[in-house]
């Protein structure tokens, strides 16, 4: 058995987002769902493979996908109603988005605007179940929320044709614009929901969230998706305990999230290390060490330092879930980002990516706790 590589100095990250530039032109593939590839019972990534790994597209669990990204947590974080006009100005939404503005890095405008998206389409669409924090995640993987991208295709990126479809009739907008975050919204609910589409989970919000992508746009359809998924489960845990967003363990999430895309590279500490990307440890110990956490280098390593996760209890953002036998050698690691989901850097020929944390027949040993 091949022993993997010796603990390297990681240096220090500056932004959760470097990277980005090559991100776009990564030509591994993304794996098309999220269910866990055979890489959990086949020794994992802390060793090299000799061969070839195939690249699976296998089908979405239903129960996993789009999950908290679905369900609207709204009503829970703000007392807002569905029946309430989805107008500009509403007091209680204003409140709402300038308290979660700061800590969730989205202008209280942006925050408005998908909150008005998912209002307004709970009265044309009900049985559509658009959430606010799908918009929000769209928004993010866009433009920044507004703060970059294309400024002509808007804050949520609608191309033209989308625009001119479902940009007219917008509910309190005398004269809608792509620009507008609230009319913008509502747009891309709209193409969302299209078709009587069901975003509450499974399939319907994978497929919508493809589509909603430029048919032109190839391999990077699916690294947008996972970029929306994984910001909006940010977005909602956030949403409901706000005072979590500066602690350790969601700076060394957003980091994480920054690096979806790039390739796997055995014993890769990443970009700022001088490799073009990670493996399952070397993603972990970045991610924390940005975040000011220092942690061993391997994922044998790091299992055997944290704090256990208490095997009934379910874990937490940010947590670490190991693979392997604590008996001899533990293989791989990912970092949990909630809802049964996790961002991997799953094994050669793959990139930085989200799966689901665990099903039935892997080896899945438990969590760890860097930090709170």
């Amino acid at each position: 058995m091949t022993t993997e590589p010796q603990p390297e100095a990681t240096a220090k990250k500056s932004g959760w987002a470097r990277g980005a530039l090559t991100r776009g032109l990564v030509a591994l593939p993304l794996v098309a769902g999220l269910v866990t590839a055979g890489w959990l019972l086949n020794g994992g990534n802390d060793r090299p493979s000799t061969a070839a790994v195939p690249i699976q597209a296998p089908t979405p669990a239903a129960d996993t996908i789009g999950g908290g990204a679905g369900p609207s947590v709204l009503e829970v974080s703000a007392p807002v109603q569905a029946q309430q006009a989805p107008a500009k100005g509403v007091k209680p939404l204003e409140e709402w988005a300038n308290k979660l503005a700061g800590p969730l890095d989205i202008p209280a405008s942006a925050l408005m605007g998908y909150a008005n998206g998912e209002l307004a389409l709970r009265g044309e669409q009900p049985k559509c179940h658009l959430s606010w924090v799908t918009l929000a995640g769209i928004g993010a993987a866009n433009s920044n929320h507004g703060r970059g991208g294309d400024q002509q295709r808007g804050p949520l990126g609608l191309s033209a044709q989308q625009w001119k479809k479902w940009g007219a009739n917008i509910p309190g907008i005398a004269k809608p614009a792509i620009t507008n975050p609230d009319a913008a919204s509502v747009a891309a609910g709209r193409a969302l929901c299209a078709g009587g589409t069901d975003l509450g989970g499974g399939n319907g919000w994978w497929n919508a969230v493809a589509s909603y992508k430029d048919a032109k746009a190839g391999n990077a359809t699916e690294l947008f998706r996972q970029q929306v998924l994984g910001n909006a489960q940010l977005f909602s845990t956030l949403s409901l305990d706000p005072s979590r967003a500066a602690t350790p363990s969601v700076r060394a999430t957003r980091f994480a999230l920054g690096q979806l895309g790039l390739p796997y590279v055995w014993g890769g500490n990443g970009p700022d290390a001088g490799a073009a990307g990670f493996d399952c440890s070397g993603l972990t110990k970045a991610s924390y060490d940005d975040a000011g956490v220092a942690l061993p280098r391997t994922a044998d390593s790091q299992f055997r330092a944290l704090p256990p996760v208490p095997a009934a209890e379910q874990p937490k953002l940010g947590d670490l879930v190991f693979y392997g036998n604590p008996a001899t050698r533990i293989h791989h690691v990912g970092l949990y980002l909630g809802n049964g989901l996790m961002i991997n850097a799953p094994t050669e020929g793959q990139a930085v990516q989200i799966h689901t944390y665990h099903s039935k027949g892997d080896d899945y040993v438990g969590a760890g706790r860097p930090s709170n």
